[in-house]
């Protein structure tokens, strides 16, 4: 059966069922549920688009909405991150003004004398056949999904879509980790320390550091470099190895002196920011990599959560510590343009190496989810839808 959509005069065949990937009861991935015939969205509410994804973006916070850290609740279609083309809007959402629409083609167009299209068309307007990414949303594990317009970003005309989808969490997230959460307290030339460089946010995060003046120490696992591949890790100042876990593919933190390595190349002075996104295996190390007045930047939990610890543990620093999420660092549209617009720009212009990994088929979630736990990426993972 088919869902008949009418926006401005055409009619969008839309099934009235889809491919999804469902969480029934949290857990392990065993609870990865795909399903070839979940109900298609019906209505399009005001403000909204139906977005049929051709990629989604595998995440870590995807691992902890399905083992249930961050609880939810269920039935839920997976998946934070998202891309793919406009299928439907609500009545008048739409702009139906075509005078200087010449041709049909309302997406835009940079030429050889024309700026580069930003991801901001100039009225923000959405049509119907618009290339489209988002992030921070539940629900892109689908061939179908409802995404709120103000969080919508448009694809440039220079970007094929996997990039544009990797950038919509690791991009955005690195992009306030290197450039918000530690403003004004690590300045040009100051030393910050970035865990994970070998792949995933952490690669990123340390590229746009690089990018903001800093001089970054990269930790990343022996792995992660196999076959000569510390060459491409130029962004860092500084890489420190580690050696992997016996049988395992992630790292083990107590293979190095982190902190006497971090000594030894700040001469001392340690690190104004500390980037970690490992959580329970590194907090205790971050802390103690830190300058006086440094920042403890802790976004993630790959290994588990940071338990509470007495703020004490600051006083011989004055150190300080924060746990942000990127939902209010993109806060505004304005905001979420700026940083989107900044990120693919330094994609396009070279500045920034996007490296796409993996892409499993949908019906592959459990496979996805499994290789991203086990450490073994090297790069953005992606569904194809």
């Amino acid at each position: 059966m088919l869902n008949i959509i009418v926006v401005d005069n055409r009619i969008m065949m839309i099934p009235s069922t889809m491919k999804a990937v469902v969480v029934e009861s949290t857990g392990g991935i065993d609870v990865l549920s795909y399903r070839s015939q979940h109900p298609t969205p019906t209505y399009v509410p005001r403000g909204h688009a139906l977005v049929r994804n051709e990629y989604a973006g595998l995440n870590f916070i995807d691992t902890y909405h399905r083992n249930g850290l961050y609880p939810r609740d269920c039935p839920f279609v997976l998946g934070q991150e998202g891309g793919g083309i406009v299928a439907g809007l609500y009545p008048g959402d739409e702009d139906d003004d075509d005078d200087d629409d010449e041709g049909g083609d309302h997406r835009p167009v940079g030429g050889d004398d024309d700026p580069v299209p930003s991801c901001a068309a100039a009225d923000d307007v959405f049509r119907v056949g618009d290339r489209v990414a988002y992030g921070a949303l539940v629900g892109s594990y689908a061939e179908y999904s409802l995404v709120p317009l103000d969080r919508l970003v448009r694809v440039p005309s220079y970007m094929e879509m996997p990039i544009a989808v990797s950038c919509m969490i690791q991009g955005l997230t690195a992009h306030y980790l290197s450039s918000s959460v530690g403003y004004g307290i690590a300045k040009t030339g100051d030393w910050v320390l970035v865990y994970g460089v070998g792949s995933g946010t952490g690669r990123w995060t340390a590229q746009m550091c690089k990018i903001r003046g800093y001089r970054v120490i990269g930790v990343t696992s022996r792995c992660k470099v196999a076959g000569g591949a510390e060459a491409a890790f130029g962004f860092c100042d500084e890489l420190i190895v580690l050696e992997n876990e016996p049988g395992k593919s992630y790292a083990s933190y107590s293979s190095i002196d982190v902190v006497s390595r971090v000594s030894d190349v700040t001469s001392g002075v340690m690190c104004k920011l500390v980037i970690d996104g490992v959580g329970l295996s590194t907090y205790e190390l971050s802390l103690n990599c830190l300058s006086v007045r440094g920042m403890l930047v802790s976004y993630g939990n790959a290994s588990g959560p940071v338990p509470p610890f007495p703020v004490l543990r600051l006083l011989p620093r004055s150190a300080y510590v924060t746990r942000p999420k990127l939902n209010d660092y993109v806060a505004s549209r304005d905001e979420l343009l700026s940083r989107a617009n900044e990120v693919f720009d330094w994609v396009n212009t070279g500045r920034l190496d996007v490296v796409v990994d993996r892409v499993f088929r949908l019906e592959e979630a459990a496979a996805g989810h499994e290789y991203l736990e086990d450490g073994r990426t090297r790069g953005k993972v992606l569904y194809r839808i």
